[in-house]
């Protein structure tokens, strides 16, 4: 897409906004649910795309992708009218006779930004929130999903007119010219490389952004755990998409007592789960390309390799992979893996490894695999970190009841559910005077007993 369609998309987004159009919630209501209505339909196409794209399963697909977004377009479409609403706050006995209020009210033209990872799923989900807080929307799928982003576009061109909601596919060159533009807010998910790219770009138009990173996500494991139930955790939330994850465990971290049985427990389930020979499981998906494949099978040290350790370039995957005697030296410890590869690091105290984990960039989730209830507390409440769970993986960011979003170097902000709406909403703080009242006390010539009655109001 050229420069200049970009421009007029933008354009008329804005000019489309500003007529009110997107105000109205019974105009929110039925665009989420005509959105809902064309994702049912489309799911065969969708399921075929994230197939080709990236390996998914079709029961992954509807788990971690469509699945998610018909919850969250379920769930929106049920509280966007209570959250659209005027909320009515104390006011004041100083600003007698009046009503203070404070009204949610969409940004304008929102530009989403989304990854290949999760391509339908990290579009939509954002896009939902944005409906229904009020705003138009201008979508960036990925390039590197290319068969995602063209149902994408599908879906959303049947769904709406461009100046309401509008698709935009590309590469560099179009994410530097949507880049360009004045937009009124930015949602991006991704790297934190090009985070720092949009977060400089916004800069210029003083335009808000939520940014959804990544980073070195821990998962502790201490040694009061459950292991067997630890390592079927671990193993799911580990290489579910080949590890291409956000907040997929990126190391584990676990108390030097109960290493080696801890790895026989994930050799167990690695077996148990994917079978004997995983790339031989067609449920089993691929690296995104190659060069994210080449960067993966880098980072692997066959020396350490207990579990794993072998790859198809042909068909760019690589088998769940263990790695035991790593340090937070070794190559595989200085970037986010994402990808199919867990290394296994330990502590000989859980103060130590809160001490270490606080030492490094703040990941975007952390995980405690503990019986222990006062470890739990300990670990949640001194680490730093985006969300999490105690004696599980990933499933935090599955609810809409609760906000999902970075901390940190891995993002600011948070989406999903009321979080969502909040998100693309500005809250409008107003007071409505009424006129047959009107207290001379705030009023030249100030008078000392005007004082002492301010003095009583403001204490």
């Amino acid at each position: 897409m050229t420069e200049t369609e970009i421009k007029e998309i933008v354009q008329k987004q804005r000019s489309y906004f500003y007529t009110g159009a997107t105000l109205p919630v019974e105009k929110r209501l039925d665009a989420l649910k005509k959105l809902k209505t064309c994702i049912q339909k489309y799911e065969p196409l969708i399921n075929e795309a994230l197939k080709r794209d990236l390996g998914k399963s079709n029961f992954e697909s509807y788990m971690c992708e469509v699945g998610l977004v018909l919850s969250e377009l379920s769930y929106m479409i049920r509280h966007t009218p209570s959250y659209a609403k005027e909320k009515t706050v104390l006011t004041p006995l100083a600003q007698f006779a009046s009503r203070s209020y404070k009204k949610p009210s969409p940004y304008g033209v929102v530009l989403v930004m989304s990854p290949w990872n999760y391509p339908f799923l990290l579009t939509i989900d954002p896009l939902i929130d944005a409906i229904a807080a009020g705003n138009t929307v201008v979508l960036k799928p990925s390039a590197y999903s290319p068969h995602t982003s063209r149902v994408i576009e599908t879906i959303i061109t049947e769904c709406f007119d461009p100046q309401y909601v509008a698709v935009v596919n590309g590469g560099r060159a179009e994410n530097n010219t949507l880049l360009n533009e004045h937009f009124d807010y930015i949602f991006f998910t991704g790297s934190q490389h090009v985070g720092r790219e949009v977060m400089a770009k916004a800069s210029v138009h003083l335009t808000p952004v939520t940014l959804e990173l990544g980073g070195k996500s821990p998962c502790i494991v201490e040694k009061s755990a459950n292991l067997k139930l630890a390592a079927r955790r671990i193993v799911f939330g580990k290489y579910l998409n080949c590890g291409q994850t956000c907040v997929a465990p990126d190391y584990i971290y676990c108390d030097r007592e109960i290493k080696d049985e801890l790895i026989r427990q994930i050799q167990k389930q690695i077996r148990k789960q994917f079978g004997s020979t995983p790339l031989n499981n067609k449920n089993y998906g691929k690296i995104i390309n190659e060069k994210h494949f080449t960067r993966i099978c880098n980072l692997i040290d066959p020396n350490k390799v207990v579990c794993g350790g072998d790859n198809n370039p042909g068909a760019l995957q690589i088998a769940p992979t263990v790695m035991d005697n790593v340090t937070f030296g070794d190559a595989v410890m200085q970037e986010e893996i994402f990808g199919p590869v867990l290394p296994v690091l330990t502590y000989d105290s859980l103060d130590e490894a809160i001490e270490k984990v606080n030492s490094m960039a703040h990941p975007l989730a952390l995980y405690i695999f503990t019986s222990d209830k006062e470890a739990a507390e300990k670990v949640t409440s001194h680490c730093g970190f985006g969300g999490g769970c105690v004696n599980d993986t990933i499933i935090h960011l599955a609810t809409s009841e609760m906000g999902f979003g970075g901390f940190g170097e891995s993002g600011m902000g948070s989406y999903h559910g009321k979080d969502g709406f909040h998100t693309f909403s500005h809250y409008k703080s107003i007071v409505d005077k009424k006129t047959w009242l009107d207290l001379p006390m705030r009023y030249q010539p100030y008078r000392k007993i005007y004082e002492k009655l301010l003095r009583k109001f403001l204490k």
